[in-house]
């Protein structure tokens, strides 16, 4: 299935790789859009319907939390699903997020089959052994 993801980190890189690990994950129909901070991300969410939005949570401006609290006041914005892709790993950050609105977390470094899980969880996606691309990328990041 094709879906429409936002992906706000603002490390242009970072942002790189993870869209690649989505598409080896086997969402290679998927469109990205990008954004550098949470108040990027929020113009976009203005613009856009979207049926995800994965994000950092340190970033200048408005960091992933802020987005999340933002997001969560407004009726049609609460109602998107968003991933948190960080090195924000203590349990009492990652209980923080998910009591913000988080739908998901992912702790960087991560793997395609990690990315892929937390994906089909959050937009109800059956797991499918060997959804992975298969053009031999085998890649940690």
């Amino acid at each position: 299935m094709a879906y429409k993801m936002l992906v706000v980190d603002d490390s242009l890189p970072m942002r790189m790789i993870i869209i690649r690990t989505i598409k080896a994950s086997g969402f290679q129909e998927t469109e990205f859009l990008q954004a550098g901070n949470g108040a990027e991300a929020l113009k976009l969410l203005g613009k856009e319907w979207l049926d995800l939005v994965i994000t950092d949570y340190n970033m200048p401006d408005m960091n992933g939390m802020e987005l999340i609290q933002e997001m969560k006041k407004d009726d049609i914005l609460k109602a998107i699903p968003v991933l948190v892709v960080t090195t924000e790993g203590s349990k009492q950050k990652v209980d923080e997020f998910i009591e913000k609105g988080a739908s998901g977390y992912v702790k960087k470094p991560f793997t395609p089959e990690a990315i892929r899980l937390e994906i089909n969880k959050i937009l109800g996606e059956p797991e499918h052994e060997g959804s992975l691309d298969s053009s031999g990328d085998d890649f940690d990041f």
